[in-house]
Formats: structure tokens, sequence, C-alpha cells
């Protein structure tokens, strides 16, 4: 018998054609979950209302299926608890058939995934749903919590009321000790109340952060395909017609980049460059920007108090945000007001950041302000009160994605008919730290032909592109289509370079560069990536032999290149 708390902690599996269950069962018990399978719709609702902390069903689970015993515990939940259920669909496009839609509904608390599914999207939605889990059986313990405190509070009230019949010359002094009582209580419950909100905002947050940070590696593949046959086509083709075209696409493909880049940022799954960052020379290159932004009808001010001269931070992003907030602010003053900004040390609000220095950056608008419930939903991708087609919803969150991933963070004061103030709160620069040089560009060379390079990318679309854009650069190219396949290529083919995906099932890019290296010490190595953990990939090769999806052809040319150069070897006849 195991005991309540395993129950609690379990997933449920219910996906009674095949082998499916037992399949997914395995993979998640070698990561330490518990889970159970159920072959029927009654077992199904039994085993929830013993203890389960989330349930995987299968679509074809729900077509025709007699929910009333489900839905009856479902609907008879404590008001602490929403079970979370995560549905496999099988149609594509992610639209459930008729019958499971119908269902849906009565499920409540559900995360639709399509199949087919990789074994760390089935790991990520399983983790996902226990985390939610885990919060609701918080909330218990804290509204058990709260009822035993009651109970307590009510046991001193009657030994109050005892002592009060029996020795009259202590009740002022117990009523004293009381009150005392009852006010820290009530602080402690206005903390505890104000520390849970903070906490589920923050796993909010979290949660779109992981979400958009996947959108942005799909979508950076997607981009790159694109990419790699628009330059194709510009470079091979001599029908200007299709090449004016192919130009259209590729600088659309560049837009793209940018809004994947703003995602990356948000999720904090982008690469920044902190360095320390004077704020009034920050302050003087946006200066004529954000006016020329702004227009006439703004009055617009700039200040930094001394001595928070510098911070930590990467100078794009920071320039970036700055613009954004400001084009923000310009919207809600609809075109005529008062613009600050203001730069100085100051201390972070409880629980904002960890103890240390920090300097506050404000940039206040005299604007019409924000409802509390629109305030609390502005850092959210997408999320915009703007109309259709004028804006993306995406720059507040890239400016807390970056104060995030800059070991800081960043927070939005408003109030209607007063105006609004964003704070983005970044780390002081120690004394005596200064600015590293900027890397030169790289220069292009011209390709050397007949080089042996081994691609291996897991997305087929993509290494076809980057075969084919290889290729034509003159290259020899062979190709796998994972970290195995592409050890065993490698033997056989012996290349001169490997360009290898970080993010790949089995092996990751890394681990195969080091795998690579023991078999064939001295062949340089590129890693091509579209959402990665930089650290990881910066412990195996130098920042410049990275390539960022989406990349163009003459990108990837010169980073063959410095990989060829730095390896010193002489390229090897075929």
């Amino acid at each position: 018998m195991q005991p309540a708390d395993a129950f609690e902690e379990r997933v449920l599996i219910f996906a009674p054609h095949g082998r499916d269950a037992q399949v997914m069962c395995s993979v998640l018990a070698r990561d330490g979950f518990g889970c159970a399978t159920v072959d029927n719709f009654d077992a199904f609702a039994d085993s929830i209302a013993t203890g389960a902390g989330a349930a995987i069903v299968a679509e074809e689970a729900l077509q025709g299926a007699a929910t009333g015993r489900l839905r009856a515990w479902l609907d008879g939940q404590p008001h602490w608890s929403d079970f979370p259920f995560v549905v496999l669909l099988t149609r594509s496009g992610g639209v459930p058939a008729d019958g499971a839609r119908a269902r849906l509904g009565e499920l409540g608390n559900v995360i639709l995934l399509e199949r087919p599914l990789n074994t760390q999207t089935l790991r990520s939605a399983a983790l996902s749903a226990l985390r939610a889990r885990r919060r609701q059986y918080q909330a218990r313990d804290l509204l058990l919590e709260r009822e035993r405190t009651a109970a307590s509070l009510r046991q001193s009230q009657e030994a109050l009321v005892h002592l009060n019949e029996t020795l009259e010359a202590r009740i002022e002094e117990r009523t004293r000790a009381l009150a005392q009582a009852n006010d820290r209580l009530m602080n402690e419950v206005i903390e505890r109340e104000r520390v849970q909100q903070a906490m589920v905002q923050l796993q909010k947050m979290e949660a779109i952060g992981r979400l958009t940070g996947g959108m942005a590696h799909d979508f950076n593949n997607l981009l790159n395909v694109v990419q790699g046959s628009m330059d194709l086509i510009l470079l091979m083709s001599k029908d200007e017609v299709a090449k004016s075209r192919a130009e259209v696409a590729r600088r659309a493909c560049q837009r793209g980049a940018k809004l994947t880049s703003q995602l990356l940022a948000f999720s904090r799954n982008q690469s920044l460059d902190l360095r320390p960052l004077d704020l009034a020379t920050l302050f003087d290159g946006v200066r004529e920007l954000v006016a020329t932004s702004l227009g006439a009808g703004i009055a617009l001010s700039f200040e930094v108090d001394m001595p928070a001269a510098s911070v930590m931070a990467d100078t794009n992003q920071m320039e970036m945000a700055l613009l954004n907030l400001a084009i923000n602010a310009r919207d809600a003053m609809d075109g005529g007001g008062e613009l600050r900004f203001h730069a100085g040390a100051a201390t972070p609000p409880a629980g904002l950041l960890p103890a240390g220095d920090y300097v506050r950056i404000a940039v206040s608008d005299s604007g019409a302000g924000m409802a509390p419930e629109v305030a609390a939903r502005v850092f959210e991708p997408f999320f915009t009160t703007k109309g259709v087609g004028k804006g993306t919803g995406l720059g507040l969150s890239q400016v807390y994605g970056m104060a995030q991933q800059s070991g800081g963070a960043a927070r939005i004061l408003s109030e209607q008919g007063v105006g609004t103030t964003v704070e983005i709160w970044l780390p002081a620069a120690k004394a005596g730290s200064a600015a590293l040089p900027a890397a030169a560009p790289a220069t292009a060379a011209a390709p050397r032909p007949g080089v042996r390079i081994l691609v291996v990318e897991d997305d087929d679309f993509v290494r076809e592109s980057m075969v084919e854009s290889l290729e034509a650069l003159g290259h020899t190219v062979a190709q796998a289509a994972d970290g195995a396949a592409g050890l065993i290529e490698l033997k056989r083919a012996a290349p001169d370079l490997v360009i290898t995906d970080y993010l790949m099932p089995g092996m990751t890019g890394t681990e195969l560069v080091l795998r690579a290296r023991a078999e064939l010490p001295g062949v340089p190595m590129i890693i091509a990536t579209g959402y990665a953990d930089m650290k990881a990939i910066e412990e195996v090769i130098e920042d410049d032999l990275l390539l960022r999806k989406p990349f163009q052809l003459a990108e990837l040319a010169a980073t063959v290149e410095r990989a060829l150069g730095k390896a010193g070897n002489e390229t090897r006849p075929n």
C-alpha cells in the first residue's frame, strides 16, 4: 500500500489502445515520476478519487466514454483543487475530434499536446502538470494551517472567558496579550497571501517563458529553411523577377528573426553581452532617436543621479528597451504630455531581488494610466491594448526578459488618470570595472572548395537546406539525422569540419562535439542553434563558432572559414 503522498504525486496514464500507456509510463519512470496505468474509465475515475498529481489521457479514450463519475468528482473538488489533465490529440493542427471536444470542457484544467510527440515534450508536460498540482497542495496546506490557527484562537478566547470568571485582575493583561497575538496572526496571514500571490505570478511568467522559448526554437528552424532557400535563389537564379521576390522574402525572414529574438529575450534563452554600461552615455545615445520618435508635443527629460554611473547590461538590448518604453508612452499620452527618464542607485522593494547593489532606471509618462488588471498582464508576450496592426505586444515582454536575464527585474506602477512608470532594476557595475572592447566584425573570406563537411541536424528540412547551401559553396557534404548517426558517419566520412545542431533527441550538440573530438582530435566544430543553454555551448566552443538560427548564406560561409582557419589544417584532397 503506497503512502498518501505517493498517491498525490503519481501520474495516471489512460491510453487504452496499443502500448502507448506502458511506453509513456516507462519514459516517465526513468525520470523519477511515479505513474500508474488504467485501462477503462471507471478505473480511471476511481484512481483519481484515490489520489493523483496529474493525468495523461489519450483523445480516443474520451470517445463515447461515460464520464458521469469523473464529472461528479471534478464538480465536488475542494475549492483549492483544479486537477490537471494532459490530453494527447491525434488530429493534425491540434483540434480534437467532436466527441472528445465536447468532454474537454468537463475536464476543466487541460493541457493539449498533439501526437506524435517526443519524450522531452512528454516529460515537460508531465512536469508542468505536477508543478501546478503541487501549488494546489500548498494552497490546501495553507488553508488547513489557517483552520488550525483559527481553532487555536478560539481556544485562547475560551481560556480568556475562564480567566475572567476566576481572576478578574488578569483580564486586562490577558486581553492585551491576545490582541498582540491576533495582530501577529493577521500580519502573518497578510504576508503569506502577498508571498503566495508573488509566487503564483512568478510561476505564470515562468510557464509563459518556457512556452515562448519553445515557440522561438521551432520558428527559428522554419525561418532558417526559408532564409537558406532565398539565399540560394539570390546566388544561383538568373531571373531578376524571382531574385526580387526572393529579396522580399529574405527581408521578411529578418523581421521574423527580430520577432524570435524578442521572444527569446522574454523567455531568458537569449545570450546577452553583459558589460559595464555608463547610463549617461546610454541616455545620450538614445536621446535623439527617442525625441524623433515622440514628436514635438511631448516634453522629454533625462536625469542620472551620481554616483549611479554604470550597470551590468547589454547595450543593444537596453537601447531597444528604452525605445520600446518611449513608444508605448507616446501612445499612452496621445501625442502630448511629459516623458521622464531617470536613473539612480536605490534599494529594491522587499522580495523583488536578492540583497545587493542595484540601479533603478525609471521611465515615467503623464498618460492616462492603466487599470490594475491591465497592468498585471503587460509583461506577457503578445498582450497589447493597441488596435490590430499597431503593435506586436512584445515590447514590454522584451524589457521583462532582458532585465531578468541581466540579473535584475522589471515592474510597472500605474494609476489611472495619473500616469505610468516602468522600472528596470539592474545590478550596479563594480567600481573600477570597464567595458570590454567590442569584437571586430568578421571579414568574409573566399570559400575553399573541396572541404569535406559533416552536417548533423534532426530537422529534415533544416538539414536539407544546410546541405544544399554548403554544396553551393563548393563543399562535399555528408549528413546525419542525430548524434548517434553522426558518430557513425564521422568515422566513415572523416570530415574536415563538423556542423551540428544543439537541441537534438538523444544527444545534444555539445555532447556530440565532445565525443567527436575524442574520435577525431583537431577537427573543427560548429554548433547551430535557435534556442539553447548558451553556457553549455560556450563550455565546448568559442562564441564565433556558434551559428544562431536563422542565419544567412554569407554567415554560414564566414563561420565555416573561421572554423577552418582556427583549426590551422590544410584541406585534404577528395
